[in-house]
């Protein structure tokens, strides 16, 4: 019987560095075992490319267009229900480990006089959520390029605690390597990504926050009471800074590198925003198969650090029994280009970016028959929080005027292998990029949409740029952009 869920996601993950998605080179053992427990999704996209707005929709199970936070660091209204306030309703407790990349409408709960101290206000503050512990990763104290309210005190208190001595640890250590001469080499720089973290492997932020999502449950089974939770362990890695500790900064190299995915065709396109974001810095940067190979070493040795943690994990969970009554959930909030269609970074609509691994383990016995199978269905990550609604007994249909996703019980338990929707939809505002700012955008013309069936994936663009259209079926690598082709007018307005 499902009780609990764990629902673990990773930030700037690729759905095709997984062995059990098809890496010839990248093995992950334990991932792939839970995808021979559950059901390994296929076609599942996010509803945009960019941690903030990609989180907030999975968290509220809505569209950005509908709850509005468009950007890493917009506020999410107060008013704006999420996984947590729909669980807590139903009697389930819902609980952080780790990043949410979620900022406070302080001025809305300022207007509705709600203290941020107070229960509710604290709860309205963390995006529904208790906090267990609350680490973003890249807004940390200490003079580094980022900062921010949501720092890694509670992280940097640890590692001084272990003896790394420095006013920011999490730079200086955890995401930095060290020369012959003691010097610092940041993270921040990808020409370092080959050296070894300069940390122990056990004080680097994966194990330490899978220990923390180890320590929730220890202290909720400690506890005892029968309160069901979801426990969400959010871990920041694969995201840069590209940077690992031995012994995984050595793992990989060139030799176990999938080439890039890009023609030289795409680089002579003449749509203003996709030559924008080739033409970006982080584009060029990843262009250059140096720098590529560079940064690929270190991402494939986070994410092989990752499973081996996820092993950790599970077979904690498998120990103390918790696997016999606790959903698993594992996913991404979006991809990674690493150089594929000439880009880096994540802020555009090919599968590259906006498709992630989506594992879901269901340990009750409906879910027997599905064990260890594939689904192709159409999904997207605001197809979860009504899931997790119906494993707290809820119905997902009785707030079907908020949820904006379905949920994907059925298909776990066998009764379904599709979900009831055409098209993926996702949204990208980028007002706040230095592409928007060169093209003279105005920030209400900067932003582009994406719909997506099995064969066609149309990208709509305001600003009175022309469409983009990739054939899916003949093009899956999206290589060939058909936004003018007179053959397709019809499929165009059709997508439409």
């Amino acid at each position: 019987m499902t009780k609990n869920i764990l629902f673990i996601m990773f930030d700037q993950l690729r759905w095709d560095y997984l062995s059990c998605y098809g890496h010839p080179h990248l093995d992950t053992p334990n991932i792939d075992r839970l995808a021979a427990m559950g059901v390994r999704f296929t076609n599942a996209r996010i509803q945009s490319p960019l941690c903030g707005p990609s989180r907030m929709s999975t968290y509220t199970g809505r569209y950005v267009h509908s709850h509005g936070a468009a950007w890493n660091g917009y506020p999410l209204r107060v008013g704006e229900m999420t996984m947590g306030d729909h669980l807590r309703a139903l009697g389930m407790d819902a609980w952080l480990v780790g990043k949410t990349h979620m900022e406070a409408d302080e001025e809305g709960m300022k207007r509705l006089g709600l203290e941020p101290d107070s229960l509710i206000g604290a709860r309205q503050a963390e995006c529904g959520f208790d906090v267990f512990e609350r680490d973003d990763g890249l807004a940390f104290e200490g003079d580094a390029p980022f900062k921010g309210t949501h720092s890694a005190d509670a992280y940097n208190r640890y590692l001084r605690a272990k003896g790394y001595d420095s006013p920011n640890p999490w730079h200086d250590f955890a995401n930095a390597g060290l020369d012959d001469d003691a010097t610092v080499l940041s993270g921040w720089f990808l020409k370092y990504s080959t050296e070894p973290a300069n940390i122990a492997e056990q004080d680097s932020e994966t194990p330490y926050m899978t220990r923390r999502g180890i320590d929730f449950i220890e202290a909720r089974s400690k506890e005892g009471g029968e309160t069901p939770w979801l426990c969400h362990l959010s871990l920041i890695k694969p995201h840069w800074p590209y940077i690992v500790p031995a012994p995984y900064h050595a793992m990989y190299g060139p030799g176990t590198h999938i080439p890039p995915v890009r023609s030289p065709a795409e680089r002579e396109t003449d749509h203003p925003v996709l030559k924008g974001m080739i033409n970006a810095p982080v584009g060029k940067s990843f262009s250059d198969d140096h720098i590529r190979e560079t940064v690929l070493t270190a991402y494939m040795g986070l994410i092989r650090q990752i499973d081996d943690q996820m092993g950790v994990l599970f077979r904690y969970l498998e120990d103390t029994g918790r696997i016999e009554d606790t959903m698993i959930v594992l996913t991404s909030d979006h991809g990674d280009y690493l150089g594929d269609h000439w880009m880096g970074e994540k802020m555009f609509f090919h599968d590259t970016s906006v498709k992630v691994p989506l594992i879901i383990y269901d340990p009750s016995p409906e879910a027997d028959a599905t064990r260890g199978t594939t689904c192709d269905a159409l999904v997207e990550q605001i197809d979860l929080a009504p899931t997790f609604v119906e494993v707290a007994g809820g119905k997902p249909a009785d707030l079907d005027h908020i949820l904006e996703g379905e949920s994907l019980i059925p298909i776990l338990h066998g009764e379904t292998t599709e979900t009831t929707r055409n098209v993926s939809f996702a949204e990208y505002d980028f007002g706040h990029t230095p592409q928007a700012e060169h093209m003279g955008l105005a920030p209400g013309d900067a932003r582009m949409f994406m719909v997506a069936d099995r064969d066609w994936k149309l990208i709509h663009f305001l600003g009175g740029f022309r469409p983009v259209l990739f054939d899916l079926a003949n093009d899956p690598q999206e290589l060939v952009d058909l936004g003018t082709s007179p053959d397709h007018t019809e499929i165009r307005a059709a997508m439409y």
